[in-house]
């Protein structure tokens, strides 16, 4: 196998990351991928390597984007985050405060904060799967959740929210700041902090855009074998389960069109969002404390985003998940950070990609690849061997 070199820098105490990150190229397990970590406000990882586009070769640079998938829902959340943090949305008030349409059918007192933890019982759009033409125009996804009846009693019980998440935030987002969810994202967090990440990539930057390489049908058994996960592909194949009805049931778009410019073109923020390793690091650093004059989230409220509202069997993964304010927290097989570590935050995706805070270390970490995870929201090996180099003494 060809030798990949890596680029970038680490600071001292950090260099079992990078050694990490050359194996998972020595090991065949990358095309291209992008790590970068920050340590109170600032950057202490920052390395890059491999090919951003397989087919012609491309080199993975310091500025390549690259497709989050599931991690957009982590932007999404923090979007709306900053609009409780500026008083204009209250946590425990009824979306429908915001979102009047939002009432119908038994949802008149679903809150902002069980919304955002994953408890509203909306998981599905298995009656309308989404279409290209319904990322387009944005309201026919957004009509069918206001319209539909939740899955089960709101607040009782937790289940991902995996392709309406960033919809339902998306929408608060649109009618109380005006615009829509990608411009608030772009104008209020991504041009201060100097982020490029996207939810709805402007044309000029496609060209940065990594290749999406979706896994063969090898590796995705590998992460069909799991055993952790052997209820969630057991249901995931089961077309009556809620589980198949919220996730492959709810889309009518399928990986074959990952690499289709229309999907990032428009704005989908469950599923559609890009950036860069270094500046989807520097922005979950920016949640937990200041960078370059910039902090996102007041301790209060931080502390709220990493409370567990929502843990133990997730409805619809059919796995133990527990979900804060917008973000995963440590538990269960899809968490591949440490678990004996409390206290973190963060997301994965499908593509690969994965991102989190450590509050209580000042740490901040994403890894963004182009070759999509072998499990259904990421989280995968090469992702759980980074995280276990960076946490190697620090524990």
């Amino acid at each position: 196998m060809q030798a990949v070199e890596v680029q970038g820098t680490v600071a001292e105490g950090f260099e079992p990351v990078r050694d990490a990150f050359q194996c998972n190229f020595e090991q065949g397990a990358e095309v291209g991928a992008g790590l970068a970590v920050y340590q109170n406000g600032q950057p202490v990882v920052d390395l890059w390597a491999g090919e951003a586009d397989p087919a012609t070769h491309r080199p993975w640079q310091h500025d390549t984007i690259a497709v989050l998938a599931s991690t957009t829902k982590s932007l999404a959340a923090g979007a709306l985050l900053l609009l409780v943090e500026r008083g204009d949305v209250d946590l425990d008030e009824p979306v429908a405060r915001y979102w009047p349409g939002f009432a119908q059918n038994g949802k008149g007192d679903i809150s902002v904060r069980v919304l955002l933890s994953h408890r509203a019982g909306l998981p599905s759009m298995h009656t309308r799967p989404v279409t290209w033409e319904d990322l387009r125009d944005w309201t026919p996804i957004t009509e069918t959740l206001a319209a539909a009846t939740p899955e089960w009693p709101p607040g009782t019980a937790h289940g991902y929210h995996g392709v309406t998440f960033g919809h339902l935030v998306g929408e608060i987002v649109r009618r109380v700041s005006g615009v829509s969810l990608g411009e608030y994202f772009a104008r209020e967090i991504a041009v201060p902090l100097g982020l490029d990440c996207f939810i709805r990539v402007p044309d000029a930057e496609l060209p940065r855009l990594a290749t999406m390489v979706v896994p063969d049908a090898e590796q995705l058994m590998l992460g069909m074998k799991v055993p952790e996960l052997a209820n969630m592909v057991r249901a995931l194949n089961d077309p009556t389960t809620l589980t198949y009805r919220s996730m492959y049931g709810s889309v009518a778009i399928s990986w074959d069109a990952t690499n289709d410019p229309r999907t990032y073109q428009v704005e989908s923020p469950s599923m559609d969002g890009v950036a860069s390793a270094t500046s989807l690091a520097r922005y979950y650093a920016a949640l937990i404390g200041e960078v370059d004059g910039v902090r996102l989230l007041a301790p209060s409220l931080m502390e709220q985003v990493r409370h567990p509202y929502g843990d133990g069997l997730d409805e619809i993964l059919q796995v133990h998940t527990s979900w804060g304010l917008g973000f995963a927290l440590p538990g269960g097989p899809m968490w591949p950070a440490p678990e004996q570590i409390e206290g973190l935050f963060g997301h994965s995706g499908a593509s690969g990609s994965f991102a989190f805070a450590d509050p209580d270390r000042g740490l901040a970490f994403a890894y963004v690849p182009n070759r999509g995870s072998e499990l259904l929201e990421g989280g995968d090996f090469r992702v759980r061997s980074l995280i276990a180099a960076l946490y190697d003494g620090r524990v």
